[in-house]
C-alpha cells in the first residue's frame, strides 16, 4: 500500500495546519489481518484484509473499522518508523461499525485526541490520513453530514461524507483542522456536486462521536452491552422506488424461511417499508435478536407472506480456539 502517493498539491503541509501535523500523520497505523477460510465473512470480504487503524489512547489502543478485523485469526500492525507489532481483535461493534485492536507490544506513536463530529459543519476543510505520512494523506472537503444506509442491515443517523475520495479508505482518520480525530472511513461512495450536480467519488466516515457510549463495555467484553439487534441474513438495495432482496446469506435466516433474490420487501410486521433505513429501523424495533420478523414481498406479481426468525449476527461469526 506504499507504491503510490497523492500529488504535492493534494497533500496537507505543516505550515497549513493548525495543529501538529506529523503527530497526527504518525498517530495511523497500516493494519493487516488474516482471516480463516471456513469464517463466516471470508467468501464476501476475503481472507486477507488490509486497511488503516487510529492510536486512540497512550497504551497504544487503535480503532478501525470492524470489517477489516471482523473473524481475524492474526492481526499485524506497522507504524511510519517501520516499527511492526502484533495486534488482538479485542472488540467488534457490527451496530456502529467500529473494531478495536490492543497492540501485543509497544508502537512507540503518539494518540491522537478524538474531537467531535457534532461540532463539525458542512464545507469544512478536513485531512483524512491513511498510513505512509503526508503521501498518504489527502486535503479534503467535509460535503455531508446525513443517513446512511448499507444493504447489509447497517444504519447510522448520520455520517460524514468527504470529497475527494481517498482510495484507501478502510480505516483511515478523518481528522478537523483542530487536529482532532472526526471519524473512521468506511467506504467508497458517490457524492453529487452541490452546485453542478456532478457525480464525484468521496468517503463515507463513522463519527467518532458513537465511540464514547460505547467503548467502556467494548473494551470489558468485546461489543457494546445490552439485547443484540435482530438480524436476518437479507442484502437489499433501492431500484426504481422499490426495495428489492438483492442477495442473501448462506444459511441464514431469511434464506431458511424462503426469501428469495428478486422479492421485493411491501411490509414489516404489518407495516410498509419507504427505503432501506426504514426497514432496518422498524426491524430492530420489533425487538431482540430472536424476535420473529413477519415480512411481505412482491414476486412474481403477487404477495408472499414469510416469518423470519431472527438471530444474532454474531453467532455467525467465528471464534478463536481456547487453548
Amino acid at each position: 500500500m506504499s507504491d503510490w502517493a497523492f500529488p504535492p498539491n493534494l497533500q496537507p503541509k505543516p505550515e497549513e495546519a493548525r495543529f501538529d501535523l506529523d503527530a497526527a500523520l504518525n498517530s495511523v497505523v497500516l493494519l493487516r489481518a488474516g482471516i480463516p477460510e471456513e469464517a463466516f465473512t471470508a467468501s464476501i470480504l476475503g481472507t486477507e484484509r488490509t486497511g488503516y487503524g487510529v492510536v486512540i489512547r497512550e497504551d497504544g489502543l487503535v480503532l478501525t473499522i470492524g470489517y477489516l478485523i471482523a473473524e481475524a485469526a492474526s492481526i499485524w500492525l506497522t507504524t511510519n518508523s517501520g516499527a511492526v507489532v502484533a495486534g488482538h481483535p479485542l472488540a467488534y461493534d457490527p451496530v456502529t461499525g467500529f473494531g478495536l485492536v490492543l497492540p501485543l507490544g509497544r508502537l512507540g506513536v503518539p494518540a491522537l485526541g478524538r474531537g467531535s463530529a457534532a461540532s463539525s459543519a458542512v464545507g469544512d476543510d478536513v485531512v483524512v490520513i491513511g498510513h505512509g505520512g503526508r503521501a498518504h494523506a489527502l486535503k479534503a472537503k467535509l460535503v455531508a453530514k446525513r443517513e446512511f444506509a448499507g444493504s447489509w442491515e447497517y444504519a447510522l443517523d448520520e455520517a460524514l461524507f468527504t470529497a475527494p475520495a481517498h482510495p484507501q479508505w478502510g480505516g483511515a482518520a478523518l481528522v478537523g483542522g483542530d487536529g482532532r480525530l472526526l471519524g473512521i472511513g468506511s467506504l467508497l461512495v458517490e457524492e453529487q456536486d452541490a452546485l453542478g450536480g456532478k457525480a464525484e467519488h468521496g468517503n463515507m466516515f463513522v463519527p467518532i462521536d458513537l465511540l464514547e457510549p460505547i467503548l467502556d463495555d467494548m473494551l470489558k467484553f468485546g461489543r457494546p452491552a445490552g439485547s443484540p439487534r435482530p438480524w436476518l441474513g437479507l442484502y437489499a438495495a433501492e431500484v426504481q422506488g422499490h426495495l428489492m432482496v438483492s442477495g442473501l446469506a448462506e444459511s441464514g435466516p431469511a434464506a431458511r424461511a424462503g426469501v428469495q433474490p428478486g422479492d421485493v420487501v411491501v411490509e414489516i410486521a404489518g407495516e410498509r417499508v419507504s427505503g432501506l433505513g426504514d426497514l432496518f429501523r422498524k426491524l430492530w424495533r420489533l425487538g431482540p435478536a430472536g424476535v420473529e420478523v413477519p415480512l411481505t414481498f412482491a414476486r412474481k406479481g403477487a404477495l408472499t407472506r414469510l416469518i423470519v426468525h431472527s438471530i444474532d449476527r454474531n453467532e455467525l461469526l467465528w471464534k478463536p480456539k481456547l487453548h
